[in-house]
């Protein structure tokens, strides 16, 4: 609201510090480290393109921070998503001036906090000497949004994949049915992510001995028959969410934009964030899926059917074995109901009107975050359960099965009797996130 204020050229660099400065008023947690490293990385590309008019030595400063793991402390709330994500982007430009803390990586190469100004001696770094619209460029943009965004995407794309294949061994371990995973019923509703789910699924599949067997049920709950339509649908929206999200990342952001050639300096809006508010909010809520749909194959496991003991124990009564895994499991899909109330469709006013429309995407960030995280874990609990589970077959699974399964057990011994599950739990989920997943399978 300030912008009718005329300033002289004399004070044009000390508004450019002042702008950094002023609205580096972040709270809460700190970003995690890997999402800092991506918004440096977003922010060198961004400016790279030469339409925000800053310094090749502010680019270069940012280059090197990147290069060095030199990661500034950001913080998770501050930013409306419009104009751009001011106060998350103000603490990384902080660095360049001389202030804030940052992380850096010591001998072991663990990260360490230090004041910036320590960290300016062991760099030899003098503070930039901000230009004319260097602040602005700086602070204007999406890179905080982007880079969660981002992080998530991986991990989901990942999480996607995982979810085919714990699904299926927790089929194996329920001895449920594999005609449902026929490649001519998915082509008569031909959505990609249905159909890969589907040849996942049969891949994983090939040459199992449960599958051999004649079954006793004619079909099987919605929690198995219906992967790939369910599974496939979270693909699917990944695949748009890719599409926006690829597009944002190889664009200028920030405001106003230079156009030397057409000798034209436009003030425009391309620091709204809403296209990628409502992708998050959109992913947010494919992803929870994930989480809702695996919660329920644990319940179906640990019910007693099909020749399985009660909650996967021998002594059903005595010990709980696999009952209060699923407790946890159900807790963390109701919280992910919860994070996926739509960010994107709330705004608020801020710079006394000037700014009437905000996208909330830092908050469709954060959130969409946290739902990815929390999917890692009930996915672990379902795998957990699944290869508890499949032990009390008397027959084998595919050899790829059975091969992972081997790798799990070297993780996560089999609950003979009650245990302390919490330790159980955080081992699946350091083999689940361990995990390296072929490109080409996601």
């Amino acid at each position: 609201s300030l912008c009718n204020h005329k300033i002289s050229e004399a004070d044009l660099e000390q508004l450019q510090r002042n702008l950094v400065v002023s609205h580096a008023c972040g709270i809460g947690d700190e970003v995690p480290l890997d999402v800092v490293k991506i918004i440096l990385l977003l922010k060198i590309q961004s400016l790279s393109y030469g339409h925000s008019a800053v310094q090749l030595e502010t680019i270069n400063r940012l280059i090197d921070m990147f290069n060095n793991n030199i990661l500034p402390v950001i913080f998770e709330l501050g930013s409306l998503g419009s104009s751009g994500d001011l106060a998350p982007l103000a603490h990384m430009s902080l660095v360049l001036v001389g202030l804030g803390e940052t992380y850096i990586p010591n001998k072991d190469g663990d990260f360490v906090k230090k004041d910036t100004s320590e960290v300016m001696k062991l760099m030899n770094w003098n503070p930039i000497q901000l230009k004319s619209k260097e602040g602005l460029a700086l602070l204007n943009g999406t890179q905080f949004m982007g880079a969660y965004g981002v992080w998530s995407l991986l991990k989901s794309q990942k999480l996607s994949y995982l979810s085919d294949l714990i699904g299926t061994i927790s089929l194996e371990a329920f001895d449920g049915r594999n005609e449902c995973f026929d490649e001519l019923i998915h082509l008569v509703r031909p959505h990609k992510g249905q159909l890969l789910t589907a040849e996942n699924i049969r891949e994983l599949l090939e040459g199992s001995e449960i599958q051999k067997q004649e079954k006793e049920h004619v079909q099987d709950p919605y929690s198995f028959r219906c992967m790939p339509q369910v599974h496939g649908a979270t693909k699917d929206v990944m695949i748009h969410v890719k599409s926006i999200f690829t597009t944002e990342i190889n664009s200028v952001t920030d405001n106003p934009t230079f156009f030397p050639k057409e000798d034209k300096i436009i003030s425009g809006g391309n620091f709204h964030g809403q296209s990628l508010a409502m992708s998050m909010d959109y992913l947010a809520l494919s992803v929870s899926e994930l989480g809702n749909i695996s919660e329920r194959r644990i319940y179906q496991l640990i019910s007693g059917q099909r020749g399985l003991p009660e909650f996967l124990v021998a002594e059903p009564g005595l010990n709980s074995g696999m009952m209060i895994p699923q407790y946890t499991a159900a807790s963390i899909v109701s919280q992910n109901k919860q994070f996926c109330t739509p960010a994107s469709s709330d705004s608020i006013v801020s710079s006394n009107g000037q700014e009437d429309h905000v996208s909330m995407g830092a908050n469709a960030a954060t959130k969409l975050y946290k739902v990815v995280e929390n999917v890692e874990r009930i996915l672990a609990i379902e795998l957990m359960n699944a290869v508890q589970a499949i032990a009390f077959r008397k027959h084998r699974s595919s050899d790829f099965i059975e091969n992972f399964i081997d790798s799990y057990r070297s993780e996560v011994d089999f609950l003979s009797k009650d245990r302390l599950l919490h330790t159980d739990i955080n081992k699946s989920v350091d083999f689940i996130s361990s995990l390296e997943i072929d490109e080409d399978l996601l």
